[in-house]
């Protein structure tokens, strides 16, 4: 669609534009059988097919389970039916006398499996895999996930002069198999947008543009790499994934929501990613900080991370069950979000696919189990309802001398919750069916075998977690890292399901790339910045966005990443892009959450009215122009500008957020007074340069969309400003130049801001300016 077009769309139907967006990148894929491989593997070929078709009647639970027949487990598929002593589900080398085959080749509907009620159907690409597996002796494989990688060797390409380093290797070598050639590298422009929102969250000043444009070194390109490294904002886009994953947010939760001030703990986060804290002892301080031989109060502070959770305030509720539901989160949340699996399906039976029992999902909620905390401590209130015990106080005498990374804006009180165990051991029991009060068995702190058993020498609590955790032999901690970080820069994990490495997931896209990873990144100490940089200088990385028509029908989805990214960036960095390329944004790190512009009446519609986030009271000054992250977020309503752009609302972990194009995001870039706000602050900056409208518009575009508008693209805007400078009404101007609190510059003509105004609106519309591409 022209420019032209677009413009037109966006300003008058943006419902529209976004739809039609949305179907542009949509093209009908081409469907091509793919070849079956020479050798068929259970884990990546045979599994899946189960998984989908028949694990729900013959799989891991016994409840369902149909004819005593289980086909993940290889005893049981090849052991005599039940049914039928003389017959046997899978016979190694003999499809023919194998049952399972017979019934899923059968023409017979009375025999058919899956059943024809089931709706499911296998199809005969998935008959012909299961029938050379059997012939190939149906060799059942433990699950991919659960077995340590080990480094494989980079692999032979044809094309040896486009990988960069290893990362290329692996991509190139099944982009040839597959028929696919990469992408050229994207022009400067573009890839410097690309590498400053990735590793800043910020859009590149004009200065670095000029000076990236100009530089033509061979290492001009790992220059600006290291110098975006090396900026504070480096560490404060790195900790909102984080955020989402531990689940900061500035109320408890539940009815009431009171306000909790754990923010200095997200301060600590900000200070780990740009002090390069390597990911074993960042997550060891969050797990087990207090449990350290002679922590400081830097790793106290730090175990803040396990107290994120939601907890009430209100009275009549039933103590025990609510402290056992604060447990379970930590247990849960230590599933998802560091071992990537879904352990939370065990707390109320067996898990009826992974092979987790509940009994071990109770040794692991045993380990959080001990927490010197009550499942309610005090009604809302005042502060000393901000932080729940165990929890320590910040002092201004520790933000000086050892917190000195806390932004504490004033002398009063500062409490945060943290972890603290109890003095004697607390008994944890399977709970029936998960039920607070109906404790079963007594069991001790232990792991699922099927991950890793629990080494003696580890001590049975946190820190002993932790050290199982950090085992070279646990097959999960690093994959799972190592592929949030690759969502985070790609878009897409090689395991698609981000927080769901089991027997559900998805399988890798490129497993050997993602066990050379792992094992790299455990080698060199979990260098978490070399991790990123490894990634970000990739030729993978490199490419240009742009989607050849045979790209897109042959990998709509870009999983052979023969493409460079291309999708919206997170709701916290859209602020961020407006305030920063207004000359707005505060760069003020760390502190207190704010309260930007919000629609009247949201919180007041939705609370129980009583405590501190009852009424809605909206900063003011600089507070208004902080970065997205600092936004505060009271869980029962968070802030609806960003919950349209996908944000977590941070009841749980998150480990992957939603990505959705709806016309309410339009909306939110026509009439958000921040957007319009930052439309005319910088409107007033350009006037009062002496220059022409062109170069006014051009240097609009360039903060913005972070490029030279084309000859045709400058045009129209340039039209459009003439046009609006001639329409605009005193009146229309007045209201226009009314939105948001930034004084209104004096002795500039009132139309041309307006009509400069609704130039750069139009610039900050346009779906480049908040893509990634």
């Amino acid at each position: 669609m022209s420019f032209k077009i677009r413009f037109f769309l966006y300003i008058f139907f943006p419902g529209i534009a976004f739809f039609i967006q949305s179907c542009n990148t949509v093209s009908t894929t081409q469907v091509t059988e793919e070849k079956i491989p020479e050798e068929v593997s259970y884990n990546f070929d045979i599994r899946p097919i189960l998984s989908d078709k028949c694990l729900a009647c013959h799989g891991p639970d016994a409840n369902k389970r149909e004819a005593g027949l289980r086909l993940d487990v290889a005893e049981s598929a090849f052991k005599a039916l039940q049914e039928n002593p003389k017959a046997h589900a899978l016979v190694a080398g003999f499809p023919e006398r194998s049952e399972a085959y017979l019934r899923i080749t059968s023409p017979d509907t009375a025999l058919l499996m899956p059943p024809p009620a089931s709706n499911l159907k296998l199809t005969q690409r998935e008959i012909t895999l299961i029938e050379k597996w059997i012939k190939q002796g149906a060799k059942y494989e433990k699950h991919w996930a659960f077995t340590a990688p080990k480094k494989p060797k980079v692999p032979a390409v044809d094309n040896k002069d486009w990988p960069k380093n290893e990362i290329d290797y692996f991509v190139l070598e099944k982009q040839e198999q597959k028929g696919l050639e990469p992408n050229e590298e994207a022009d400067k422009e573009r890839l410097l947008k690309r590498l400053s929102l990735d590793l800043n969250g910020l859009p590149p000043t004009l200065q670095m543009m000029d000076e990236f444009m100009a530089d033509n070194s061979p290492d001009a390109y790992e220059k600006m790499v290291d110098k975006l490294l090396k900026n504070p904002s480096y560490g404060e886009k790195m900790a909102l994934h984080w955020l989402d994953l531990a689940r900061y947010a500035d109320s408890h939760g539940y009815q009431d929501d009171g306000y909790r001030t754990q923010w200095p703990w997200r301060d600590w986060v900000i200070h780990a990613f740009n002090k390069n804290m390597h990911y074993n002892d960042f997550v060891t301080w969050q797990l087990a900080g207090d449990l350290i031989p002679n922590s400081t109060k830097e790793q106290l502070l730090a175990t803040g991370f396990n107290r994120n959770h939601k907890i009430t305030e209100e009275g009549g509720v039933i103590p025990e069950e609510y402290r056992i539901m604060y447990v379970t989160d930590r247990n849960d949340l230590f599933g998802k979000g560091l071992l990537g699996v879904t352990l939370e399906c065990a707390h109320c039976h067996d898990h009826k696919y992974d092979p987790f029992s509940q009994k071990e999902y109770y040794q692991m909620f045993a380990f959080f189990n001990n927490v010197k905390e009550v499942g309610i401590e005090s009604v809302i209130g005042g502060p000393e309802t901000y932080a729940k015990k165990p929890l320590m106080e910040i002092t201004d005498d520790d933000v000086k001398n050892i917190l000195t990374f806390v932004n504490k804006p004033d002398t009063n009180q500062l409490i945060v919750s943290v972890m603290g165990d109890l003095d004697t051991l607390r008994k944890t029991y399977i709970l029936n069916r998960g039920v607070y009060d109906a404790p079963g068995d007594e069991v001790q702190p232990g792991t699922p075998s099927s991950i890793l058993p629990f080494d003696k020498k580890y001590p049975k609590n946190r820190l002993g977690l932790s050290q199982w955790l950090f085992d070279k032999k646990n097959p999960l901690t690093s994959r799972v890292y190592v592929n949030i970080l690759w969502q985070e820069f790609f878009g897409r994990g090689i395991v698609k399901t981000s927080g769901d490495f089991g027997m559900q997931g998805e399988l890798p896209s490129h497993p050997a790339l993602l066990d050379w990873l792992a094992v790299d990144f455990m080698e060199h100490g979990w260098d978490i910045k070399r991790l990123v940089k490894q990634m970000v200088t990739s030729a993978t990385y490199r490419q240009s966005a742009i989607i050849p028509k045979e790209k897109l029908a042959r990998d709509p989805d870009n999983i052979l990443l023969a493409r460079g990214p291309r999708y919206r960036i997170h709701a916290e960095f859209i602020k961020d892009l407006v305030l920063a390329s207004s000359g707005l944004l505060n760069k003020t790190i760390g502190g207190p959450s704010v309260k930007p512009y919000q629609p009247a009446g949201l919180w007041e519609g939705a609370t129980s009215g009583r405590g501190l986030l009852s009424v809605y009271n909206q900063d003011h000054g600089g507070s208004l122009y902080r970065r997205g992250m600092y936004t505060l977020i009271k869980r029962t309503v968070p802030p609806p500008t960003m919950g349209i752009f996908d944000a977590s609302n941070r009841d749980l972990c998150e480990v992957k957020r939603l990505k959705t194009n709806t016309p309410l995001q339009a909306l939110v870039m026509m009439n958000d007074p921040a957007v319009l706000e930052a439309s005319r602050v910088l409107a007033a900056k350009l006037l009062q340069e002496k220059n022409d409208a062109k170069e006014k518009i051009t240097k609009a575009f360039r903060l913005i969309v972070c490029r030279k508008p084309s000859e045709k693209e400058l045009g129209i805007l340039t039209a459009y400003y003439d046009k609006e400078l001639k329409t605009i009404t005193g009146k229309g101007a007045d209201k226009m130049l009314s939105v948001g609190e930034y004084p209104l510059t004096k002795q500039i003509d009132k139309k041309s801001l307006a009509a400069m105004m609704r130039v750069i609106s139009t610039i900050y519309n346009l779906e480049e300016t908040i893509t990634k591409s």
